[in-house]
């Protein structure tokens, strides 16, 4: 059996965890199969508990851009454990860090610290209507921004209406001020604002959607969504909590060079540690507390493990931006080497692709470009695909609604190992 000790330790951990896993796509359910218990990482591949090594595109769902336990990240990381793990203080790292992230990224001058993608954005949202003395938000069907209950709602009758929760413990109260559309849909958020005029305080949108596959933006559409803000006197966030310092040094506003009002950040910026922030331009940040009546905080925020694990990965990728090249043509091989094979095996597929992140879907359309699509995929070939290439030692997203991450460890070897695997798969 391939994964025994894995199926062991999952059998035990579903007596004490629910559902086995702390976070619920680790637990293989869209896929099927058991998950897969991992016991460490280096460069480009994790390693299972059944001494397995896999190549490995998830990569912490984002975080590893420079590969597992980068030599100059560990040892940084290790010199400052020796001098406390937590202080509950200011630290020198949080400045540090803070001045590094505005220097690059454009658009803004402050910085707030937080532990988790899921709380930047709740925090984020909190700023906006602080700031605009607004309530209501508008997000995007297929967009994922946390767990707070602002963002766990659902498409009623039409996609462009209120929400409705669609987790138990959302209240209706709260879905009501959550308007949704459909991404890459401009008429749709349009008719959201002529409805709710001056009620919005914001527009929260990955400008690279990467929670239901890689969605790229079409032509225009944050455009349109930066002009819509603009003359309605909302505010725009960009969740670059994927895509920040992975698409580009100033992410995707450098990128695709659209100016968001308040951008939130995690994954890299912790350098693989549990972290997360918002920034905006100093008029809407003193709108915080201290300064302001917005109130935030945070016990752990600002760690300094994870402050200088962070400031030690973004170094090494601001030291060498020849890094974003190579991963970016990591990525052209792996999406033009992986749709010829399986065309020519007569295996209907799309690519999306931008930067470092990718998807592949099993489908016959010529688009994937909103979540409706998506789901009109055959994802029962994606999970033959999946277990596939698991068994042959790659490791992707067990999910044909998640993103490949690239790392700069992947190298020839690595994409080789893949294209092999991907050669053998037959539906």
């Amino acid at each position: 059996m391939l994964y025994q000790r894995s199926s062991a330790l999952f059998k035990d951990a579903q007596e004490y965890i629910p559902g086995g896993v702390n976070s619920p796509v680790r637990a293989f359910k869209s896929v099927g199969g058991t998950p897969i218990f991992i016991k460490k990482a280096e460069g480009a591949y994790i390693y299972d508990e059944d001494g397995r090594a896999y190549v490995d595109y998830i990569n912490s769902w984002g975080p590893m851009i420079v590969g597992h336990t980068h030599p100059e990240v560990l040892s940084a990381t290790v010199e400052q454990m020796k001098n406390g793990f937590s202080f509950g203080t200011p630290t020198e790292l949080e400045t540090e860090i803070a001045k590094l992230i505005t220097s690059v990224v454009p658009n803004i001058d402050m910085v707030r610290m937080v532990n988790s993608g899921t709380e930047a954005c709740m925090s984020a949202i909190r700023l906006a209507r602080g700031y605009t003395n607004r309530d209501k938000i508008v997000k995007f069907e297929g967009c994922y921004h946390g767990h707070s209950d602002s963002f766990l709602i659902k498409a009623g009758s039409g996609a462009a209406t209120f929400g409705n929760p669609n987790s138990p413990g959302v209240t209706q109260g709260t879905a009501k001020d959550t308007l949704l559309a459909e991404y890459n849909n401009l008429d749709e958020v349009k008719a959201l604002f002529e409805n709710n005029k001056d009620q919005i305080a914001a527009i929260i949108v990955e400008p690279i959607a990467g929670n239901m596959g890689c969605i790229l933006p079409e032509k225009g559409f944050l455009e349109g969504l930066r002009q819509i803000c603009d003359e309605n006197g909302a505010l725009l966030i960009f969740d670059e909590v994927m895509t920040g310092f992975r698409q580009a040094m100033g992410g995707s506003q450098e990128r695709l060079n659209i100016k968001a009002d308040i951008v939130t950040f995690g994954k890299v910026i912790g350098g693989g540690f549990p972290v997360g922030a918002f920034a905006a331009r100093r008029e809407i940040m003193n709108h915080l507390a201290p300064l302001g009546p917005v109130y935030q905080a945070g016990t752990l925020s600002g760690n300094p493990i994870a402050m200088r694990a962070g400031i030690t990965t973004l170094n090494i990728i601001n030291n060498d931006r020849e890094l974003f090249t190579r991963i970016d043509k990591a990525t052209e091989t792996l999406d033009v080497e992986i749709s010829k094979i399986l065309a020519e095996k007569g295996i209907a597929n799309k690519i999306n692709r931008l930067g470092s992140m990718m998807s592949l879907f099993f489908t016959k359309q010529d688009e994937i470009n909103n979540f409706t699509a998506v789901t009109k995929c055959n994802h029962d070939s994606f999970n033959k695909f999946f277990h596939h290439l698991l068994a042959n030692g790659v490791y992707l997203a067990p999910s044909g609604y998640e993103t490949w991450f690239i790392s700069d460890a992947i190298k020839d070897t690595e994409i080789n190992k893949t294209l092999d695997a991907v050669r053998s798969f037959e539906i």
